[in-house]
């Protein structure tokens, strides 16, 4: 694997708070220096079954005035505030374009394409626009925040989850992607993690997984590869920490752990 070492930098660097409450699927109150502010949350789905009150968190500052909310919430946190070093879980999935644009560009993601100077953004495909086209190869990025793969602290409150069912997208991209290897060499599934993992296991419950999982390994049968990178967020800074092919994890159905 590459040793290049070039992390996607802040403009300005994060600021820290403290979540103390989710106002709707849009908006979180965020305490910073002892001023309470409506923040924007960029993932409007349930994110770990976690309940939001006190939870720290990392936003960004906006400079246009014509926003509603100034702040944009970037990560969050399983330890407890008062904690000075934490660990920080990314959760702006707009934003996981943008890094792995980054890393693309810089030749970071050399095992997987390696002619990342090519990338193009939101190539048109079929009925849908699918996140990067890298010379002949179709890349849709996913990051998935529904179920986090990481420990959850005593401290954390965690809310009784209801089944995921908002997979028709998810199936329409990915059905998009195995269509356009009639046309094109490579197609890829990239499963973005902005947070350290101690070992990735696909695995799904629910009513639905059963005809998820079939039109994955359709797709995987057609040539789609399916890969996974790991991200490391900080307050001034993304970087890389690993990349895998994690295609053969899906090629069964069952559940499969994989440590870095």
């Amino acid at each position: 694997m590459e040793t290049v070492h070039d992390p996607f930098i802040f403009e300005k660097p994060l600021l820290e708070g403290i979540i103390r409450k989710r106002k709707n699927r849009f908006i979180m109150i965020v305490e910073m220096e002892g001023i309470l502010y409506d923040c924007h949350c960029p993932a409007t789905g349930s994110i770990g079954d976690i309940v939001f009150r006190d939870i720290a968190c990392l936003v960004s500052k906006s400079d246009d005035v014509k926003r509603k909310t100034q702040f944009t919430i970037e990560a969050i946190s399983l330890d407890l505030p008062a904690e000075e070093h934490k660990s920080w879980i990314g959760i702006n999935q707009n934003a996981a374009n943008r890094y792995v644009e980054h890393f693309l560009k810089n030749g970071q993601l050399l095992n997987m394409v390696s002619n990342g100077e090519t990338v193009l953004r939101e190539k048109k495909l079929g009925n849908s626009k699918l996140d990067f086209l890298v010379d002949n190869t179709y890349i849709e990025v996913k990051t998935p925040l529904t179920q986090l793969q990481v420990e959850m602290k005593e401290h954390i409150e965690i809310k009784k989850s209801s089944e995921f069912n908002s997979f028709e997208r998810f199936i329409k991209h990915i059905g998009e992607l195995s269509g356009s290897l009639t046309e094109n060499a490579r197609a890829i599934l990239l499963v973005c993690l902005i947070y350290q993992n101690s070992g990735f296991k696909v695995g799904m419950a629910g009513k639905h997984s059963n005809y998820i999982m079939q039109s994955v390994q359709d797709s995987v049968q057609r040539g789609v590869e399916i890969w996974q990178t790991d991200f490391k967020i900080t307050p001034t800074e993304v970087s890389l920490t690993g990349y895998y092919n994690i295609t053969a994890q899906f090629t069964n159905g069952e559940i499969i752990s994989r440590k870095p």
